[in-house]
């Protein structure tokens, strides 16, 4: 049976557990969220975790959705979308990129963005098989 998407409630130890093994699948130079983190993520009313769980509770992808008021309108940034190397064929990196999308256009986004390094081949195909279009723009950052 495929996994399930759904929004994150409540922190579990399945869901800390599963950051364990999901984050370092996106970055090494990132740590797993603490359970406490995960707790800010699930109570920022700007934010929402989505949840690929399996029928028994494990949790195999995740996504989480920021939105914003800016002056020009309603916005929603995609971020984090990883999804168990051992879980594919189930289409959870879409399934999960879709709850994103009907979130954010039920909350009154305008426009959704997101990023995704080159390397990452097959999210780039989902990405653009979405409907997402690449930006002629430049991204900055400044670490602080």
């Amino acid at each position: 049976m495929a996994a399930r998407i759904e929004e994150a409630t409540e922190v579990d130890d399945a869901m800390v557990t599963a950051f364990v093994t999901l984050t370092p699948q996106l970055s090494s130079s990132s740590p797993p969220p603490t359970a406490e983190q995960l707790q800010e993520i699930v109570d920022d009313p700007g934010s929402t975790l989505f949840l690929a769980r399996e029928e028994d509770g494990t949790v195999v992808g995740t996504l989480t959705l920021a939105t914003f008021r800016i002056p020009t309108g309603m916005r929603a940034w995609i971020e984090d979308v990883i999804v168990d190397k051992g879980a594919s064929g189930q289409q959870l990196g879409e399934r999960l990129t879709r709850a994103a999308l009907d979130k954010a256009r039920a909350l009154g986004c305008k426009t959704v963005d997101l990023t995704s390094r080159p390397s990452r081949e097959a999210a780039n195909h989902i990405y653009k098989k979405l409907g997402f279009e690449p930006r002629e723009t430049n991204v900055y950052r400044y670490t602080l």
